[in-house]
């Protein structure tokens, strides 16, 4: 099951014993009894008819995880995040759901590379976060269904034990390259820059940016690590202040170009996704960022539902990306 059903429905499955991973309004999620579950705040969807949002609590985004193998629900403070590759399975995925600007998503943002194991026992999900007319007044929340509860500052995570006969792949699915400008070189890890290197010379990134008219942040960085490209996004250029905040780090020894602009968001998606084999899908997350700027609203990019969100995990913390979990 990967699909928008009712508050109704969903609690119908908790009490039947299933193990869920849910998405929705706050509204919606608090109508939940405790059961094996967790969820997340968002309310925007690529559902069956293409790009949705959610206004009220009618609906949530359900993904059953009950015939995967043993599905055990935990919950994890900040302090505690390196834990969660420990407590996964060694054939086994942990399914994990951050609130958006907590210490929390922070930390695992600047860290989760460095945990043990993390490239063995795979990290997948979401960062949950609000509706952006909410941006700055309402607080993104996670929900342990273990006893049904809310936190603003904690992740939840379905840790998933897989038979021995499977394994779990995650795609990641990345619609921008890196552009031909210069290269963009951090001092430090972070997610604000004021200063940094850009083609050999030491200068404000915020100048810069509006020099080039890239202030509009709509095209994000892209990082090589190792020949893999991992987007950041930006979320907001002060000039004044001559800052510049980011969605996710920028790290420290790793090589950056603004990334080259992608005319139609929707139509790229589905030329990468029609090359990806449908068989073993479990769950898929999308961008806010790439349903704003690619206007994914009423349209579809090939068949994927899940949540659009404020941030996109495998592995490590992402940002303007597809993820995708398979189960073969």
């Amino acid at each position: 099951m990967n699909e928008l059903i009712t508050p109704a429905a969903a609690a119908e499955l908790i009490r039947a014993g299933r193990a869920l991973a849910l998405a929705g309004p706050e509204s919606a999620l608090r109508q939940l009894p405790a059961g094996n579950w967790v969820g997340g705040t968002i309310p925007y969807f690529m559902a069956a008819g293409g790009g949705t949002v959610v206004e009220d609590g009618a609906l949530l985004f359900a993904t059953d995880l009950t015939g995967l193998g043993e599905v055990r629900v935990a919950s994890y403070a900040a302090h505690e995040l390196a834990s969660i590759t420990a407590a996964t399975a060694d054939n086994g995925v942990a399914l994990t759901i951050l609130p958006a600007g907590s210490d929390t998503h922070r930390r695992f943002a600047q860290e989760a590379a460095s945990y043990p194991e993390a490239f063995l026992k795979p990290t997948v999900g979401w960062i949950a976060g609000v509706h952006l007319n909410d941006l700055g007044r309402v607080t993104p929340k996670v929900f342990d269904g273990h006893d049904a509860s809310a936190h603003e500052d904690r992740a939840v995570v379905a840790h998933i034990g897989l038979p021995p006969d499977r394994l779990a792949d995650l795609e990641i699915v990345n619609i921008f390259e890196p552009g031909d400008g210069p290269v963009l070189r951090f001092e430090q890890t972070g997610f604000q820059v004021g200063e940094c290197e850009i083609g050999g010379q030491r200068r404000r990134l915020s100048d810069w940016l509006a020099e080039q008219g890239l202030d509009h942040g709509r095209l994000p960085l892209v990082g090589d690590f190792a020949g893999a490209h991992v987007n950041v996004s930006f979320q907001s250029v002060d000039a004044a202040a001559g800052t510049v905040q980011l969605y996710a780090p920028v790290f420290s020894g790793v090589d950056y170009h603004v990334a080259r602009p992608v005319p139609d968001y929707a139509q790229a998606f589905r030329e990468r996704l029609a090359a990806l084999s449908p068989d073993g899908l479990v769950m898929s997350c999308n961008c806010i960022l790439n349903f704003v700027f690619g206007e994914l609203q009423g349209k579809s990019i090939g068949g994927l539902q899940g949540p659009v969100t404020f941030g996109e995990i495998a592995y490590q913390l992402l940002n303007q990306t597809l993820v995708v979990l398979r189960v073969r």
